[in-house]
């Protein structure tokens, strides 16, 4: 068997690893893949050192908060990779482990391939040259990257972005319905981000319930997380729905969202949106000294402006954000300008393939 370790910490990580991991089993049947991931890598035959719910945490004073579990667990990564010796070693996203487990494997000589880049555009240059001692090749999802890391010399290669490969073609630009009376309501997929994320997205309901005119769709995901403990004293009609979220989204007039990778997918589906993000007081002081971008939500990053309205921490309010979802629910010619827009920015995403095109490179480093 040819060992590989994958080390992907959060559920988009999971989304790209599991993908990742079908593309290169349909050339070589006879790898071993080992390390950390999601629930959808494990179905398909990774060999975990922990579970996957215990990775997805979010913040700096979180992660903190465990830092003897982090601490644990890289000192079994590494033993278990100098144990093992794979063949290669693939990092996505998930940089605050993964750099420094990259920084303590490096001496082991295995070809390091990072998928899916930290976010050296919202945080500053000064990582890429961390990344240019530690890492062998960069795999790009997002196409404004590239530029960033030709002009340091990183050796580097934009294949694409995996959600092309994983949302199924029907949703793809989906015809949008401008008569729906849905709005979906997206918490987020972590624990932490429900919690902070549910409460105000009811409230926001029970505004824009005013007009009796809409019915919400809470996008939940498979587990233990209890939607339905939110619901307590809401007239508004919510459903929770786990396991559609992209059915949800393409049957919606509205998305309320928070931020993430799932603005980039409802810019794929091509559904105007909401996007929100509120974090705890102690993370979020310490981006705001941090973080150079003036938007958060990767479409409108991608796109090179602010598509769709941006609500962040003490703005995110019930109030403003049955503002900017009133003001888009009763103007249909911009709730068509936002379509087109997200459609014209998607394609920058590059087309469908971005697994096979990583599975081909990594390949290369693995001699198989």
């Amino acid at each position: 068997m040819i060992p590989i370790f994958i080390s992907a910490g959060d559920p988009s990580g999971d989304i790209a690893g599991s993908n990742l991991i079908r593309s290169l089993q349909l050339r070589e049947k006879n790898i071993k893949f080992l390390g950390l991931g999601g629930r959808a890598m494990r179905e398909l035959g990774q060999e975990q050192i922990v579970g996957p719910d215990k990775l997805a945490v979010l913040g700096f004073w979180e992660v903190a908060l465990k830092y003897l579990f982090f601490r644990k667990l890289m000192l079994e990564t590494v033993s278990l990779i100098e144990k093992e010796k794979p063949k290669a070693i693939i990092l996505i996203d998930y940089p605050g482990f993964n750099l420094r487990l990259a920084e303590r494997i490096k001496r082991l000589h295995i070809p390091i391939i990072y998928y899916i880049s930290p976010q050296i555009w919202a945080w500053g240059e000064g990582r890429i040259k961390q990344i240019a001692k530690l890492v062998d090749m960069m795999l790009l999802i997002l196409p404004f990257e590239k530029d960033i890391y030709d002009k340091t010399g990183v050796k580097n290669q934009f294949v694409g972005h995996y959600l092309l490969d994983d949302i199924d073609c029907k949703y793809i630009k989906a015809p949008y319905d401008i008569n729906s009376h849905q709005i979906a309501l997206l918490p987020g997929s972590r624990p932490q981000e429900v919690e902070r994320m549910m409460a105000v997205l009811i409230k926001t309901a029970d505004i824009l319930h005013r007009d009796k005119k809409w019915r919400f769709v809470v996008a939940g995901v498979k587990g233990k997380i209890d939607y339905s403990k939110y619901l307590a004293g809401t007239d508004a009609p919510i459903e929770i729905v786990k396991g559609r979220t992209r059915d949800i989204i393409a049957s919606s007039r509205l998305v309320i969202t928070s931020s993430g990778t799932a603005t980039l997918e409802i810019g794929i589906i091509g559904r105007p949106m909401v996007v929100i993000y509120k974090t705890g007081w102690i993370t979020y002081m310490l981006a705001r000294c941090l973080v150079k971008l003036d938007k958060i939500a990767l479409i409108n990053i991608t796109a090179g402006k602010k598509i769709v309205p941006e609500l962040i921490q003490a703005k995110a309010t019930p109030e403003n954000i049955a503002g900017e979802a009133q003001r888009i629910l009763n103007d249909h010619e911009l709730s068509q300008q936002i379509v087109r827009e997200l459609s014209i920015a998607s394609d920058l995403l590059g087309p469908p393939g971005a697994s096979q095109k990583a599975a081909e490179i990594i390949r290369g480093y693995v001699n198989c």
